[in-house]
Formats: C-alpha cells, structure tokens, sequence
C-alpha cells in the first residue's frame, strides 16, 4: 500500500494526466463519449483504494483540496464574460433562471420523497448535485466540500451525475425536430431568436491558447495568492453552526475573487490558459475524493438514477411553465435547461442543433451557471438539509 504523502501525490497526478492524455488522443475519443475522462479520474483512484493500492485516509488529501479547490475556482471563473451574458438579453436570462428554480426546488423536495429509502444522510449528496445541475461539475466538488458531504454519500452521486445529464441530452437533441409544433402550440414569440442572433453577433470566442512559461508562472501565482486571501478571509469570517463553515466561507470568498477579476485586465490571462490550469487544479482535487471513497450500494444508486430522473422533470416542468408565461421558443428552452444541467460541454451543442449559429448563447447561459452554481447550490443543499428533518 502506498502511504508516502510525496508517493500518493505523484499516483494522483500520473493518474490525472494519464486519463487527461489517453481522452484527448484521437484514437480513444470515442470510447470517452458516455463515460467521460472526469469520471475517470474520479474512479480510477476510488478503486486503488477500494483494492487497498492507496491509503484511503491520508491528511495529504484534505491539504490537496484546502488549497487547490479555491485556486481552482479563481482560475475558472476568471474568464466570465458576464457583459456578454448581460447581453443576451431578459427571455433568455429568465429561462435560465427558471431552470436553475427548477433544480433548487426539485432536489429538496424529490429528495423529501425518497428519504425513506436512501436516508436522512443522504440530503448533503442531492445538495452536491445540485451544484452541478445548476453550474458544473467544478461546483459539485465545491459545494460537497463546503457542506461537508462525506465520500459515501458523494460517490452515488457521481454515477448519477454522469447517467443521467447524457441521457436528457440525448432527449433535448431527439426533441430538436418538434421546436415548431411547441412553438406553434406555447404561441412562442419567434422574433426573440431573431434578436438572440444580433445580440450574439459581437460575441467572440478566445481563440488559440498561447501558452509560455512566464504566463503560466503568472497564473499559477495569482492562483496561489488568490487562495491565500480566500483562506485568510475565510477564517476570520463567523462561523454559522450546520449552515457555513470556515472553508464553506473560503470557497465562497474564493469564488467571489475569480468574478471580481473577471472584470479586471487579469480576465486577459484565459488568453494564456487559466481556465485549463483551473481545471487541471480541479481534476487534481477530483482524484483525492475518488482516493476517499468506498463501495457503493447498488440497489442506492439506482434508487438515486431515478430520483435523479424525477428532480430532471420537475425541472423541466418549471422550464415549460416559464416559456409558457413569457411565450419563449423552444429553443430557450432547451438551451437553459442544458446550461444547467450538462454545463459548458454540451450546452452550445444543444444550441447549435436547434439555431445553427446560436451556439454561443448555449455557451453563454453555462458561463451563468458556472457563476451561479456554488452559490445557489449551498442555499440548495440548506433547502435539503431542512427536508431532512
């Protein structure tokens, strides 16, 4: 068993790198296609662990993720372009909004019916989720470590959030065909697109990242000094008992300095690759929770599948219901709800399927729930933790 603290950080990253390259490379792309590389990393350590290979219970874990996570989360959100996203305009800021309600008011109460089956314990784990389905997986790992969720109850719920977002893609993508009859039956204001496509009109994409080592250093330095102040500040913040801890504080200050910087010339530093640094940081953060976590009860995750299926249609019900209110098209519709639920990945495909050519608001809406996700998803888990009794 390895228990060096230098021996396990070094498995952890070949780990992470190796899984990072073999997913990238052309040849193996396609086998990554429902399975992707994040669950990998994850998953990979969770079995040299459950095997006995790794020490399950090492404190290099916990420093990893005291100090990477926040660095992590200044990295991704430094790119925000939240002018852009300001941009697109009331219908589809709404329906976004409406999606990310959907999720905030699903998980709790979807959660409160299927308490008897999975547990009380099990509240922290749909408030992980939470995160994700409202801005990302980078907001899954912060909220589980704000509230605390332990590995037992965080690990169901990666197979849930990696099964079920691909299966309502592939819906979204199979209801592309049957915009017109929604549209023609919700009364849709079509002309909404129409603007959509001259508000996307100024949006340009970065383009080539242009890496150099005296950027890199710049990077990784403003992340460091960045987690500094996160930490600091978080510490001396007052501590809420059961509600915000001194590293829940740290990962929202930490949050909240990547969204100043957005609007500061620092955001020019994505440019140089600060987004795939951040995600590096948090992969890295990843593979220390798989290394924690256990065995998995099967019969738990697929009660959990399908609680996860149920929190989907709720949240498609508040989608549905908001279009019908403010005659939005299809298109928002589908969009909004990918932005939340599957993230920047797949949000612009949706889009691209719907509007060719509007793939940047899909894009756009996910950078909104990447903002939003950690926030939102504590309030959520505090939602869940109430249904919890």
């Amino acid at each position: 068993m390895i228990r060096s603290p230098y021996l396990l950080i070094s498995f952890l990253l070949v780990t992470e790198i190796a899984v990072l390259y073999v997913s990238s490379h052309r040849s193996f792309k396609k086998y990554f296609s429902f399975l992707p590389a994040v669950f990998w990393i994850y998953f990979l350590p969770m079995l040299c662990s459950i095997l006995g290979w790794i020490d399950s219970k090492s404190p290099v874990y916990q420093m990893i993720s005291n100090w990477f996570l926040p660095a992590s989360l200044i990295l991704l959100l430094l790119s925000a372009d939240i002018k852009s996203i300001l941009r697109l305009g009331r219908p589809a800021l709404i329906m976004m909004l409406a999606g990310s309600l959907g999720i905030m008011l699903g998980m709790p109460l979807v959660f409160w019916l299927v308490k008897p089956w999975v547990g009380s314990a099990m509240w922290s784990g749909f408030g992980a989720l939470s995160g994700s389905w409202i801005g990302g997986s980078a907001n899954m790992i912060a909220v589980k470590q704000a509230i605390g969720t332990s590995e037992a109850v965080f690990t169901p719920m990666v197979i849930v959030d990696t099964i079920v977002p691909y299966v309502w893609l592939g819906f979204l993508l199979i209801a592309s065909g049957f915009q017109w009859q929604f549209d023609r039956i919700n009364r849709s204001n079509r002309t909404i697109l129409d603007d959509l496509s001259v508000r996307a009109a100024g949006f340009v994409q970065q383009g080539q990242v242009q890496r150099s080592w005296n950027r890199i250093a710049v990077i990784c330095f403003l992340a460091i000094v960045g987690a500094l102040l996160a930490r600091f500040i978080g510490m001396s913040l007052p501590i809420i008992k059961n509600v915000l801890s001194a590293y829940a504080w740290t990962i929202i200050v930490a949050s909240s300095i990547g969204i100043g910087l957005s609007f500061t010339p620092a955001r020019q530093l994505e440019k140089n690759g600060a987004s795939k640094i951040g995600y590096f940081f948090l992969y890295f953060v990843l593979t220390t929770i798989g290394a924690k976590a256990g065995m998995v009860n099967a019969s738990a995750v697929l009660i959990l599948i399908g609680a996860g299926f149920l929190v989907v249609l709720f949240h498609a019900g508040v989608i549905v219901l908001a279009a019908r209110i403010i005659r939005a098209p299809m298109f928002l519709a589908a969009v909004a709800s990918q932005a939340n639920i599957g993230g920047v990945a797949s949000a612009p495909i949706v889009a691209e399927m719907y509007q060719p050519g509007l793939a940047c608001v899909g894009l756009l809406l996910a950078i909104l729930g990447n903002i939003m996700g950690m926030y939102l998803g504590i309030i959520t888990a505090q939602l869940c933790r109430m249904a919890a009794g």
